[in-house]
């Protein structure tokens, strides 16, 4: 299966470079139905943004089939914690039930042991959602609503949302109740066929209204037939944790003719919140950022003409030799700092991290890795990752050499695991905590050995390759020779003290993406669909350049301040915006999550640090090579003697 997904991203870059028209998302084809075909129905998982840990569906004792049978699970699917499998519900295209038994036993109710109606209820109380889907299509559960309250009279138009999945149950004071009835409302187009032939039907939009019915309400016959009560006469199916509970598993279907064509078919779940915030402040942020860079760049520009202007005049022979400024660390400034080793490796992943999103952002951005294509996503990521080794390595090596670094063996290594090895430990003390918990959130240990397998197979042997090749290759040509004895370094300003700079150097660059964040937080905690790629493209777009930006008005006061340790410095502060990252996922979690428990919360904040380490990498990175070719420029530019 990661060959088929690799696959089929090679196949959707073909098509889009060859110019058709005719497909949607590369990889997946439309199923086309004629009348009385059967429509399967299948599970995906439980969730909840309660407690973060996925359950697959046969965890709680729902009716099951004759023969499970679970889907072949590419590596994003299996690391999101999917586990699709089939269900027994009997639905077929066009095809009309107005209620069905769904075990086995015709009209003999499922009687639920003490063990499982706890179960259930503890599941109904941590609020989980049930995912299915039919036709590749997840099911969603309509929800409507009066956008304004006093023109109610006026106008009955209603808004309508939809969330992902439907609810397990709800709960009424200390009682809690189970959906045991499912209506099924199915969407389906007609496509247009020739008079002669059989029309044919896709299935556009998979609907579901959960309701809760009594054992003694629903009537049902020996053929698995039932007759549903009146709406207002029926009571909720109560499951008491203390006692065994019977009840009957029952579903209707109903099918609708509609408008909307296949190729669009995913837009109902994908505009699910108000898209207009989200156009509006993009568009600020992109102002802003623009706005606050132009007056970055004219004040940088203006200084340094001036500077270079200045120092490069030789009217004045006693002027000169009173020099201040970033001219007077030119000795210095090219010095190799402590720990060459780390920075360089530390670089090497950031270069590979940088590669990985910017690759995985545009392809996103193209259409390829759209939801439907489950699990695609992450599968590329890691992918990618594993293959982008071979720049991080080389890039990595070629500045080791420059920092005069000798043992590029252990050196090319150390690029290879410091990062790898960090993230690595972590998630597999998560997944220590998520096995403990029995969740289809834990990864097996067969797809943890093939990570091992990739990382120690594909990714070390490229990053060696990389790092090789970078270390053979010349220095970097550093314009001015560095002096034998250190200069002494002048005491420094309050506001040049490192934490300072970090606090000073993350706002622009945070400011610039914090609304992106919010709906990319949303997408990882609250099971939404992110698919607005091309908005994040222009987002990392506008965050490399503030950080960028940053980093030089940040090494260029330090260098005027005589301080001429700038390599971990930059690389530190050039960073500081995840330092407002993890700020942010803390108000985030305080403020939009309901987690009490100990181990959502632990995973909350394991996955967190993350994604900040990741982040400082990446913005580190960006921020050091910009501040890095800017020093070597400005020290090229004045004279020397």
């Amino acid at each position: 299966s990661f060959l088929q997904e690799r696959l089929r991203c090679v196949l959707g870059l073909l098509l889009l470079l060859h110019g058709t028209d005719s497909f949607y998302v590369p990889g997946v084809a439309p199923i086309n139905f004629h009348r009385n075909d059967p429509v399967e129905i299948k599970a995906v998982k439980l969730t909840s943004s309660r407690t973060q840990l996925p359950y697959e569906y046969y965890s709680l004792p729902f009716c099951q089939p004759t023969k499970i049978t679970y889907k072949a699970e590419n590596l994003g699917e299996v690391l999101r914690g999917d586990r699709i499998v089939n269900t027994p519900f009997q639905v077929s295209m066009n095809v009309e039930k107005k209620c069905e038994v769904l075990c086995d036993l015709p009209n003999k109710a499922v009687t639920l042991t003490v063990e499982q109606s706890k179960l259930i209820a503890e599941r109904i109380r941590e609020d989980y959602y049930v995912h299915l889907i039919a036709d590749n299509l997840p099911v969603a559960t309509r929800l409507e609503f009066y956008s304004n309250r006093e023109e109610e009279e006026k106008k009955k138009e209603k808004d309508v949302q939809f969330e992902h999945g439907y609810r397990l149950g709800f709960m009424d004071g200390n009682k809690f109740y189970l959906h045991n009835h499912l209506s099924f409302i199915l969407y389906y187009h007609r496509e247009d066929v020739e008079e002669s032939q059989e029309p044919t039907y896709r299935v556009v939009r998979f609907e579901v209204i959960p309701q809760s019915i009594k054992l003694e309400d629903l009537k049902a016959d020996e053929k698995s037939m039932c007759t549903l009560p009146e709406a207002t006469g029926s009571a909720p199916q109560e499951i008491d944790p203390s006692k065994t509970n019977q009840l009957l598993f029952t579903y209707s279907v109903h099918w609708e003719e509609s408008d909307i064509k296949w190729a669009s078919r995913w837009d109902t779940y994908l505009t699910m919140s108000d898209v207009q915030i989200h156009w509006f402040s993009i568009i600020n942020s992109v102002v802003v950022v623009f706005f606050l860079s132009g007056i970055l760049s004219m004040i940088i520009i203006r200084t340094l003409r001036k500077d270079i202007a200045n120092y490069n005049k030789e009217d004045d022979i006693e002027d000169t030799m009173e020099e201040s400024g970033w001219k007077l660390v030119h000795g210095d400034v090219f010095r190799p700092p402590q720990y060459p080793m780390i920075l360089s490796s530390l670089l090497g992943s950031g270069i590979q991290l940088f590669c990985m999103i910017l690759i995985v952002i545009f392809v996103a951005m193209l259409g390829m890795l759209s939801p439907s294509s489950r699990g695609a996503l992450m599968t590329t990521a890691c992918f990618l990752f594993m293959f982008m080794g071979v720049f991080g390595g080389f890039f990595a090596g070629r500045l080791y050499r420059t920092l005069k670094g000798h043992r590029w063996k252990k050196g090319a290594f150390c690029t290879a695991t410091l990062y790898p090895g960090v993230v690595f430990g972590i998630c597999f003390v998560l997944n220590c905590f998520i096995w403990g918990k029995h969740s289809s959130g834990a990864v097996p240990f067969p797809t943890m050995v093939a990570l091992l397998c990739m990382w120690f197979g594909i990714s070390l042997p490229l990053v060696y390759l990389g790092y090789y090749f970078g270390f053979r290759k010349q220095p970097y040509d550093n314009p001015v020779r560095t002096n034998q004895i250190p200069r002494q370094i002048p005491e420094q300003r309050w506001y040049m003290n490192k934490f300072v700079g970090i606090l000073m150097a993350g706002i622009l660059p945070f400011g610039a993406m914090f609304i992106e964040l919010f709906f990319i937080f949303s997408a990882i905690w609250e099971n939404q669909f992110y698919y607005l790629f091309g908005f994040l493209f222009l987002v990392f777009i506008i965050l490399v350049v503030s950080c960028s930006q940053i980093s030089i008005v940040m090494v260029y006061f330090q260098l005027c301040a005589e301080d001429y340790r700038w390599w971990w410095r930059t690389f530190l502060v050039s960073g500081g915006s995840a330092f407002y990252v993890l700020i942010y996922a803390v108000f985030y979690f305080v403020n939009k999550l309901d987690i009490v428990e100990f181990i959502p919360s632990l995973l909350y904040f394991g996955y967190t640090a993350l994604m900040v380490l990741s982040f400082w990498l990446l913005t580190g990175t960006i921020g050091f090579y910009a501040a890095y070719m800017f020093v070597r420029k400005i020290y090229a530019a004045v004279k020397i003697d």
